[in-house]
């Protein structure tokens, strides 16, 4: 049999070792080592140190050799464990993912890549967590082409962040043809353990054009709901903006390029009334016109889950919304500064015309 080789300790390492065998915050494996250590530096052999601690006589051993090489770092961690090498290559699964389709689809799922690959869906799902590859998801733009896009960004962002004295920027826009949803069958009320309940399916009973400015500076809201949303109507509403507003302030009108917004009827009235400017976004850029913002927020809020058995129940929830939000406005606070937008503007034009190159050859 072979014999044991014998461990020396100093009184430096003695008390290192002590501390760790008797810490009440040493993981207690390492505890374990440092007392196998410790035992066989007193000169008791692997067979005794075993009945001592509640170990294997092998496992004293190999605690006992760990730290006669390699010192004390060698009990501090577990060496390489055995076994297989994995079958799996990250890389590869990424290259899968980002480069090819599947045959008869647009995107993988863990299924179909994993019966690819040749390993489990969960081994593909953890993979793409940990590089943050979603093929699912797909996020949707639309780069303007105005040739004024630059003019018109500084100008709007500019409305926004350093407003100009005595004057109101209000952001206008329609938002057509909300419908009076009805549902088929009554749904069940929320309760706990249980969300509510409403029927996919619906019944249309007509539509309204709800019209909209936004003060950007206070967060209030002029509104009105119209049937149609012809210059007629715009012009209702700015006669409205007109009254509803103080007669000495500037008006700054932000609006998007629908034709009705530049009617010959509605220009000569936007002329015969100096106060009112109308600054336009450019075109495929509505995102710059915070009154969208507004639209979400009562879409949300109001409108999605709604039931409107007729177009007055419908206009009825709309103006009770506006109304519940004048009483307590708040403001968005535009924070994007106009050369970072066209920072982000430009790198996206550079990546089109890239992939269009790619295309070409």
């Amino acid at each position: 049999m072979r014999k044991a080789r014998a461990i020396e300790l100093d009184d430096a390492q003695r008390e290192k070792l002590m501390k760790l065998a008797h810490s009440n915050t040493t993981e207690v494996r390492l505890a374990r080592r440092a007392s196998i250590v410790l035992l066989a530096a007193d000169g008791l052999d692997n067979h005794r140190i075993g009945e001592i601690l509640g170990v294997g006589r092998i496992q004293a051993g190999r605690w006992r050799e760990r730290y006669a090489v390699g010192g004390f770092k060698a009990i501090e961690q577990d060496l390489p464990r055995g076994g297989r090498k994995p079958k799996i290559d990250p890389a590869e699964i990424v290259r899968l993912t980002t480069q090819t389709k599947p045959e008869g689809a647009t995107q993988w799922s863990t299924r179909t890549l994993a019966a690819v690959a040749g390993v489990s869906d969960t081994s593909i799902q953890r993979i793409w967590k940990a590089r943050g590859l979603k093929p699912h998801r797909v996020k949707r733009f639309k780069v303007s082409r105005d040739p004024k896009f630059v003019e018109k960004l500084e100008d709007i962002v500019g409305l926004y962040m350093s407003p100009p004295e005595h004057a109101l920027v209000l952001c206008c826009d329609e938002k057509s043809q909300v419908q009076a949803l009805d549902r088929t069958q009554p749904g069940l009320p929320m309760k706990p353990g249980r969300a509510a309940t409403m029927t996919h399916d619906y019944k249309r009973n007509g539509t309204t054009t709800l019209f909209a400015a936004m003060n950007t500076l206070d967060g209030t809201v002029i509104s009105r709901c119209e049937q149609r949303h012809r210059h007629i109507e715009w012009l209702d509403f700015l006669r409205q903006i007109n009254r509803e507003t103080p007669q000495g302030k500037t008006l700054h009108l932000i609006c998007d390029n629908y034709a009705t917004h530049k009617h010959p009827k509605v220009k000569e009235w936007i002329a015969k009334h100096p106060r009112f400017h109308v600054h336009f976004t450019p075109t495929s850029a509505s995102w710059l016109n915070m009154v969208e913002r507004f639209f979400r927020d009562i879409t949300t809020n109001r409108l999605r889950n709604g039931v409107f058995r007729s177009v007055p129940d419908l206009t009825a929830a709309i103006k009770e919304y506006i109304v519940v939000h004048n009483k307590n406005p708040k403001p968005f606070v535009w924070t994007a500064k106009a050369q970072d937008i066209l920072a982000k503007v430009i790198r996206a034009n550079r990546n089109l015309s890239s992939k269009q190159n790619e295309a070409l050859h």
